[in-house]
């Protein structure tokens, strides 16, 4: 399983006027890793595809807020 969060340092310099956050975070979709869609991929039933917006797992990313 790929991880859809990334993480990256940006560059702080030493004439920045705010407090730096020394670890950025950004998600990535998860079809970027899939390339074409094979055949016979599982899927979720109908009423669990329209809550998640998806019919397939594979496809899935949950959202999850941060603060």
């Amino acid at each position: 399983m790929i991880a859809q969060v990334r993480m990256y340092e940006p560059f702080v310099g030493p004439f920045d006027p705010c407090p730096p956050r020394l670890v950025k975070f950004f998600d990535t979709p998860p079809q970027l890793y899939l390339g074409f869609q094979p055949m016979n991929l599982p899927q979720f039933d109908p009423a669990t595809a329209l809550c998640k917006g998806t019919l397939w797992p594979c496809l899935y990313s949950p959202y999850s807020p941060r603060r």
